[in-house]
């Protein structure tokens, strides 16, 4: 085997624009994905714990439906399974100088609705987590279930699954590459057609490799520092309660 250096610097550092162009649908099909699964999963979380029945069973059957089958089965399903049966056909999508093609279209979809199932775990574990007596305490001083939820449960929640959605998109941006199954064309699918015209597989595929191992990287050293302004933030609160704690022992036992 013969691993030709000079090829696999200069696609590594020169890239065409064809792999360029890949990346940046990489990236686009994952933001997109993730965001409409924190759309879906805070509404879908909030629902699975309704006490109404039907909200309950129906968000608890999507969230199985969606977590019991295959990502790759769903693309498929969502693009060429709907157009099949005349429910929903992706049309490619324009407005002045930007467009979105059709299949790009169903793989941000697919890729959001199996997301926003993860999100609704996430975001109900977070809920879950928030001690109860403050909501009961909120709801003895009389304040709506609305304003509860806004006020008090949601931000200390917000703490708490603020990470797990960052591992998330590590994972999004990894399960990007199944859209390549309806033709997008991401890195994977670019790679592939570069590699059908220059069988350069070893090549290719060790740069493929190296970008995905970039951006996963680039976004942990992110959630590194996310985390330790989490952390910060949280000693100050802790040492300001504290000190709080302490001046008004002090102030009592000046009184007495």
């Amino acid at each position: 085997m013969h691993f030709d250096w000079s090829y696999f610097w200069q696609q590594l550092f020169h890239p065409g624009g064809a792999f360029l162009e890949g990346l940046w649908i990489t990236i686009l099909v994952s933001l997109c994905g993730q965001a409409i699964g924190l759309a879906i999963g805070l509404p879908m979380a909030l629902a699975r714990m309704a006490r109404m029945p039907v909200l309950s069973y129906a968000a608890r059957a999507y969230i199985l439906a969606m977590r019991g089958t295959p990502l790759l089965v769903q693309i498929v399903f969502i693009y060429t399974g709907l157009a099949a049966a005349d429910l929903l056909r992706f049309h490619d999508w324009q407005a002045g100088p930007f467009s979105l093609a059709g299949n790009v279209q169903a793989g941000i979809l697919a890729l959001g609705l199996n997301e926003g199932a993860y999100m609704a775990e996430i975001f109900r574990a977070g809920i879950d987590a928030v001690d109860r007596g403050q909501t009961e305490a909120a709801k003895a001083l009389g304040m709506p279930p609305a304003m509860i939820l806004r006020r008090i449960v949601l931000p200390q929640a917000l703490r708490v699954v603020l990470l797990p959605i960052g591992n998330q998109f590590n994972i999004m941006l990894k399960n990007s590459t199944l859209v390549s199954i309806i033709g997008v064309s991401e890195m994977l699918l670019v790679t592939e057609t570069i590699n059908s015209a220059t069988f350069r597989t070893f090549e290719l595929y060790s740069v493929l490799a190296i970008y995905f191992l970039a951006l996963t990287s680039v976004w942990s050293l992110a959630l590194r520092w996310i985390e330790r302004r989490m952390d910060a933030g949280r000693t100050q609160a802790d040492s300001a309660s504290a000190r709080a704690g302490a001046m008004a022992a002090a102030a009592l036992s000046e009184a007495a």
